[in-house]
């Protein structure tokens, strides 16, 4: 192992001594660290590619939570790094990293980390994004995606080993009252600030869904948070979806959750507004509608979508949640970067468009 005088120095969040040490004992053979390069940061965990020199392979992948202050039952490092190993280890379908390392001891570069393998892709995101692809292979990715998401709802979740891994009993209304908890939690920072809120279409949403809410599903496996760019993509020699990632919100729940949630984050040209969240390449040529998502994850799984006018809605409601703590946290001055003072305006469209599809009994 090199020296530390050798190692990268100034790297937030990664204690590089340590770690070097750490994976001389628990990776033995993975030779030297010759750089770590942030990959993805922000309000989710930190992601970060570890470049490998002299060992059996060449760049690998960390995963931390944020740094600062996290609530003690969020970003568990031990249960991403679970469902990754099970999805590895059990042959499910679903493109995933392979699981290398857990580590549990804080010590070593502060946090809780798991390790896993690299996989060469690309987060596909805007309409730049897609300059070069053709609408042959953005259909395609639309067609890979729906098939990823129907993996990973009809993996045999005993089987896995992942039997365990959350309580679907409820699953849909514990949904709704955690997401309502959050929602009181922002208003309340809002109002510490002076400002004022006047949003009555939530309250009249939250009853509509409380009176809706469905039966419980069958025990499945969902990722919580599924979407084109939440996955690496590959375009040669066919569009291919190389690994679902960013699995801190996984559970065991109604999977038409999932589905709903896509459906909200994934744009169409024909969409009077675009969110200021998720991925906005789905309006280039060649992408699926949402429609023709939805048919192709029916067609994959069998399951009814008679009712996924709720799911959509109840996806909406979420979304509108999580984008209002953001908006208290800009209007508390808590954010780093540019756009946040676009997401509070996005709360009330995301309402509006949760009772339109009510109203119409329709996902569409």
């Amino acid at each position: 192992m090199t020296a530390h005088a050798e190692l990268p120095a100034g790297v937030p969040g990664i204690d590089v001594p340590r770690l070097a040490a750490w994976l001389a004992r628990e990776l033995p053979g993975s030779g030297r660290i010759g750089g770590i390069d942030l990959i993805a940061g922000g309000r989710s965990n930190l992601t970060y590619a570890i470049t490998l020199a002299g060992g059996d392979r060449d760049r690998i992948v960390l995963r931390r939570p944020p740094l600062g202050h996290v609530l003690p039952t969020a970003h568990d490092m031990a249960r991403e790094y679970r469902v990754l190993s099970a999805l590895g280890t059990y042959g499910s379908g679903v493109p995933v990293p392979a699981a290398l390392a857990l580590c549990e001891d804080e010590t070593v570069i502060g946090a809780r980390f798991y390790l896993m393998d690299y996989v060469e892709g690309r987060v596909l995101r805007t309409r730049e994004d897609a300059a070069d692809l053709t609408p042959e292979q953005a259909r395609g990715l639309s067609e890979e995606l729906a098939s990823a998401l129907a993996a990973i709802h009809t993996v045999d979740v005993e089987k896995a080993g992942l039997g365990g891994f959350g309580r679907p009993s409820g699953y849909m209304e514990r949904q709704l009252r955690r997401w309502g908890k959050q929602w009181d939690a922002s208003q309340h920072a809002i109002r510490a600030t002076g400002m004022v809120r006047d949003l009555p279409e939530y309250d009249r949403l939250v009853a509509r869904l409380a009176e809706r809410l469905p039966a419980d599903a069958p025990a499945r496996l969902v990722h919580g948070d599924f979407r084109l760019d939440n996955a690496l993509a590959r375009l040669e020699p066919e569009p291919e979806i190389a690994a679902v990632v960013d699995w801190e919100m996984s559970t065991l729940g109604d999977p038409l959750s999932d589905l709903g949630l896509t459906l909200v984050y994934w744009a169409e040209a024909s969409d009077p507004v675009l969110l200021p969240v998720g991925a906005t390449i789905t309006t280039a040529p060649g992408f699926a509608t949402r429609r023709e998502f939805a048919e192709r994850y029916a067609a994959l799984t069998g399951y009814d979508l008679a009712d996924l006018d709720y799911y959509v809605a109840f996806a909406c409601f979420k979304l509108a949640v999580i984008l209002e703590g953001i908006h208290a946290r800009f209007l508390q001055n808590a954010t780093v970067g540019e756009g946040f003072d676009q997401i509070g305006a996005a709360v009330p469209v995301l309402l509006g468009r949760a009772h339109t599809v009510l109203d119409a009994r329709s996902p569409w």
